[in-house]
């Protein structure tokens, strides 16, 4: 309770009154697009998630680094477009993540980056499978201001934790773990506030109450356990927990399953937030992770007109008027995170 606290104060520090304007603007204008069913945008959005690279070192199931199988070029984020967007919307813009595909700490600036957004004075996030937490990259990231770190844990033991994780070191992710801490508190520093993230799927569901007793023991601010998403779940999968309240899916009970939240027409992340792939392209939200709907390119046109061109304008509309037409949000259960 107490990290949370001061992890909201961290964030509600960084409001400033072009910032608090612009967030007044984008939840009036989502608002009224709701009410009438006619898409309006205003303001800048409040988050933003950059892609540093798409590039993985673990091969995860139901992840495209992991399975190698984009159909779009692999990468890493050139500065330049880094920092030409946010010196653009860093004046609107409150949270920025540094997170979509791939293994954020594989990108050799990453960490300039992340302290060239905290000085514009930025809240800054990241998550990692925490492979390369080295003594001197756990330093480097307390010093750059990151405000939250969020460690891929999904398993309390090494067997449990590489069925997920193919390729992955359990001991790697404590011992990266380990060294953060160790640097906050030399460092004297209140951030990033330390969370293991545990997805929850049906080989590690047994292992809930040893992760929160584990983060406790290292020192790790907070536990998040994150229902996974299925790509094939109709007709049911391995990894489907058993624990219906860790599940995204409801069990029809003839071995079929199918999506537990209803698709409401419109979606908030239209309007307040969107994710920008290593080389610059504009996409809705995370769900769209091989790119495939691209409303506009930071190489080619500034951040504010394709946030307001007629691509972005035409995607809200659809949205309003069907979500369920929309083959990337059949699969969306928007706000399916299970607080530790």
């Amino acid at each position: 309770m107490r990290s949370t606290l001061r992890d909201g104060l961290s964030l509600f520090r960084k409001a400033t009154p072009g910032r608090l304007f612009n967030a007044f603007q984008v939840v009036s204008s989502y608002i009224i697009s709701r009410a009438t069913g006619r898409a309006r945008t205003w303001g800048l959005p409040v988050a933003l998630a950059f892609e540093p690279t798409t590039s993985c070192n673990l091969r995860c199931p139901e992840c495209p680094s992991g399975l190698r199988s984009f159909t779009r070029p692999t990468g890493m984020l050139p500065a330049d477009l880094f920092k030409k967007t946010i010196d653009e919307v860093a004046s609107r813009l409150w949270y920025l993540i540094f997170y979509f595909q791939g293994e954020p700490y594989l990108h050799p600036q990453f960490l300039d980056l992340v302290e060239y957004a905290s000085q514009k004075g930025l809240y800054t996030a990241t998550s990692t499978n925490a492979h390369f937490l080295t003594d001197e990259n756990a330093r480097r990231t307390v010093e750059s201001g990151l405000d939250r770190l969020i460690i891929s844990l999904d398993g309390t033991t090494q067997e449990v934790y590489q069925q997920y994780r193919i390729g992955g070191k359990l001991e790697k992710v404590l011992a990266g773990t380990r060294n953060v801490v160790k640097w906050r508190k030399a460092l004297n520093s209140s951030t990033p506030r330390i969370i293991f993230q545990f997805l929850v799927v049906r080989p590690n569901e047994h292992q809930i109450a040893d992760a929160k007793a584990l983060a406790q023991a290292m020192g790790v601010d907070d536990v998040w356990f994150k229902t996974a998403q299925i790509y094939d779940y109709q007709q049911g999968s391995p990894l489907i927990p058993t624990i219906d309240y860790y599940s995204r899916y409801a069990n029809n009970g003839n071995g079929t399953f199918s999506l537990k939240n209803k698709l409401v027409n419109g979606c908030w992340k239209m309007w307040h937030s969107c994710v920008i792939t290593w080389d610059g392209k504009v996409v809705p939200c995370c769900f769209d992770k091989d790119a495939e709907y691209r409303l506009g390119d930071r190489q080619h046109e500034s951040f504010r007109a394709l946030w307001h061109g007629p691509k972005y304008h035409g995607f809200r509309q659809a949205l309003l008027k069907g979500r369920d037409q929309i083959e990337m949000c059949r699969n969306c259960t928007e706000g399916t995170k299970v607080w530790g």
